[in-house]
């Protein structure tokens, strides 16, 4: 009994408790990231029949939403794969950026815009798309803070012991546009010219 008490108080004083409730906030943050994101994937079906049923020959960006929802439905992710969540992040973008262009090719039609359904569903895409980015947003910090934690002494070398490695987490998904300069351009556009002062009239010539 004393060695299971020490034992006990030894794994809690080099963070292997911590770990552990890291480790499964960590995994509910990720259960609440698929639980929104199968949310949105699951209005896509009754978005694009709405669409469809006011703008069929838009079939370029209807067939492009569909495809996108098959393509994030094969995605078998592993959180703990860094490749695996990369594919699963470009998956995902994939799909936000064909809803985005069917939402913009909604605004074309205003008898769409108006009707009741499409309103609810772009309301309830709406809401997901935000609840998507508070669970992201959770995810990352959770993820952060058992990286940061397993990384730190003493609980390192519980870590290693035990097996418990960093994990990979959500990149930014524009991160090449966000590492581009600027493009400043200084001096190809002259400068306005500042408006002239009225000239007084000329003084009348003197009487002969």
């Amino acid at each position: 009994m004393l060695a299971v008490a020490a034992t006990a108080m030894m794994l809690s004083g080099c963070g292997y408790n911590a770990i552990q409730q890291k480790d499964e906030a960590v995994k509910a943050g990720w259960s609440e990231v698929l639980n929104q994101y199968q949310r949105r994937a699951d209005l896509v079906p009754n978005l694009v029949a709405t669409v469809k049923g006011y703008a069929a020959h838009e079939s370029q960006v209807l067939t492009e939403v569909t495809e996108a929802r098959a393509r994030v439905g094969q995605v078998q992710v592993n959180a703990d794969d860094p490749a695996s969540l990369q594919q699963f992040q470009a998956a995902q973008g994939e799909l936000s950026s064909a809803l985005s262009r069917l939402l913009v090719v909604s605004e074309n039609y205003p008898t769409l815009k108006a009707d009741q359904s499409f309103r609810d569903l772009q309301a309830q895409l709406e809401g997901t798309e935000n609840r998507i980015t508070v669970a992201r947003g959770r995810y990352i910090a959770s993820v952060q803070d058992y990286n940061t934690f397993v990384r730190s002494f003493p609980q390192v070398i519980t870590a290693k012991v035990f097996g418990y490695g960093q994990k990979p987490n959500f990149t930014v998904e524009n991160e090449a546009q966000v590492q581009r300069a600027p493009n400043v351009d200084f001096g190809t556009t002259p400068p306005a010219q500042p408006p002239q002062p009225p000239q007084p009239p000329p003084a009348p010539a003197p009487a002969n």
